[in-house]
């Protein structure tokens, strides 16, 4: 008997972006170990957390595909990007990737209410959610690079972000839980 409730379509995508958070996990570890071999320590330790939460994002996909009867296609994925040039650029690629990633997930958001896919509607608005924390949080620190000089960041500043990060949360704040008591 055939249990599998997933079009081909959706399966295909599911997969697909399972080798997506594959990869993106692959970029921060790669991003980190650069930070720690430029003396970051603080900024690797945020980047290995996240490599982590892209791991956790996989296994979610993954876990659901076998959920509903799916088969799951464990591909090959691509060699990180190179090495970034200096913090600043680190970021903007974190931010880029982020993005990418975001427009996947939004892909596969259309792709189930267009197919009336319910359960997998509303399995991805999980990740929707933490798309947009990702974004926030990526662009959050874009800030501070702007503020600690961009680029020519100081030595200060920098040595500053890096002890920061080692223990800054992991989640960004979103627009929901505002109110005007708390902003």
């Amino acid at each position: 008997m055939n249990t599998n409730r997933l079009s081909n379509t959706l399966s295909d995508g599911l997969n697909a972006q399972v080798t997506k958070e594959a990869a993106a996990a692959q970029t921060y570890i790669s991003f980190a170990v650069w930070a720690d071999s430029e003396g970051y320590g603080g900024i690797a330790n945020f980047l290995f957390r996240h490599a982590n939460e892209e791991r956790n994002h996989m296994t979610k996909i993954i876990e659901y595909i076998l959920q509903r009867g799916g088969r799951v296609r464990i591909e090959a994925i691509p060699a990180p990007p190179a090495d970034p040039l200096n913090i600043q650029d680190c970021f903007e690629k974190v931010f880029e990737s982020e993005i990418d990633n975001t427009k996947a997930i939004y892909k596969l958001v259309k792709m189930s209410f267009d197919e009336g896919d319910w359960a997998t509607w509303n399995f991805m608005q999980w990740f929707v959610k933490e798309q947009t924390e990702e974004e926030t949080l990526a662009m959050e620190l874009l800030d501070k690079i702007k503020i600690a000089g961009g680029a020519a960041a100081s030595g200060d500043a920098l040595y500053e972000l890096d002890r920061d990060l080692k223990s800054a949360p992991d989640d960004a704040e979103l627009a929901q839980t505002k109110t005007a008591e708390n902003p």
